[in-house]
């Protein structure tokens, strides 16, 4: 199966404050956030992860406990990329991923982002759920619903039958 997230902040003390987390603390924080990964996520899925991952700690120890791989679109946040382990591909700033339809992955959120004149998706993190998603866009980061966990992509089909055409949509006129 494949999954999206973002916005993580894993070891990150102060984003329990900036985003009104439920947690006493950066340990309670993080267990809850491995135990909801690894109860959704099996050891051979696949998690794209878009962006703010892990901002400290033993960043290693923590990485190694999620089950599945692990695609990271950089982030923001993301200064320790390159130290962390093999288990983890890094895809840069953004990535398109092509299923039943293409989807762009961006930490950020985007106004037009590859083939939105067709009504592909733009999954994003960054804003907490604080910004209002566009035509076939959707914010995937973990303070969206107060879930703190992974989407699986049946998720986001459901979730994208729901959101309205892209605004740049190209219409096939009708004959």
């Amino acid at each position: 199966m494949i999954f999206f997230t973002a916005d993580l902040h894993l070891s990150h003390s102060n984003i329990i404050r900036y985003c009104h987390r439920p947690f006493a603390d950066v340990q309670e924080m993080n267990e809850v956030l491995i135990a909801n990964w690894n109860s959704r996520v099996q050891p051979k899925d696949f998690v794209y992860v878009l962006g703010d991952f892990v901002f400290g700690g033993d960043f290693k120890m923590t990485v190694n406990r999620l089950n599945g791989g692990i695609g990271l679109v950089v982030g923001d946040h993301d200064r320790l990329a390159k130290e962390i382990p093999g288990k983890v591909r890094l895809l840069g700033w953004m990535h398109v991923l092509c299923t039943p339809c293409s989807i762009a992955l961006c930490h950020y959120s985007l106004r037009t982002w590859p083939k939105s004149h067709y009504n592909s998706w733009s999954l994003y993190g960054h804003s907490h759920g604080h910004l209002v998603p566009e035509g076939k866009s959707f914010d995937v980061g973990v303070d969206v619903d107060s879930r703190f966990a992974p989407y699986s992509l049946a998720e986001i089909e459901k979730i994208m039958e729901t959101r309205p055409d892209n605004f740049n949509l190209v219409r096939k006129e009708e004959k």
